[in-house]
């Protein structure tokens, strides 16, 4: 699987990491950065990584930062996009199984270790259900279609 890995600083460990993980386990990981800790801005990295995704250039995504929100609010800022907030095994499987998530977010601040490779492991194993999930994806995705002119009107 080609997969697209990005972080922030705070989030550079963990990506490090994961890339090893992903190595090891035969993935083609492209590497979106940052390659330091030094202070610098989640979205720079979230973007293209999503894009790549979104593209279809990685089949899927993995952002890292300290709470895992930034990371995920602004992949999902990206039309396409379907990123989840992770802290566990349960977290990852539904976002995949249930929402075909397609780009996985973690906090680097909460977890660690042996827990953030077993999320990203259950996250890439797991497959979409389908079935009365693909009316419920369809959905949130035709959302993205909202103008915000109208969209203080959808109920």
């Amino acid at each position: 699987m080609k997969i697209a890995l990005a972080c922030d600083h705070r989030g550079f460990e963990a990506k490090e990491l994961i890339k090893s993980a992903l190595q090891r386990a035969g993935h083609e990981v492209h590497d979106f950065g940052t390659n330091e800790s030094k202070s610098c801005d989640y979205s720079d990295f979230a973007i293209p990584a999503s894009l790549a995704v979104r593209d279809k250039e990685m089949d899927r995504g993995i952002l890292i930062c300290g709470s895992g929100l930034g990371m995920c609010m602004t992949a999902n800022k990206v039309k396409g996009i379907r990123a989840a907030l992770c802290q566990d095994e349960l977290m990852a499987q539904m976002s995949r199984s249930h929402n075909d998530a397609n780009v996985l977010c973690l906090p680097a601040m909460l977890i660690s270790g042996q827990l953030v490779t077993r999320i990203v492991e259950v996250w890439l194993e797991t497959t979409f259900d389908s079935g009365r999930h693909d009316r419920r994806v369809k959905k949130m995705m035709e959302a993205e279609d909202f103008l915000p002119s109208n969209a203080d009107t959808v109920k």
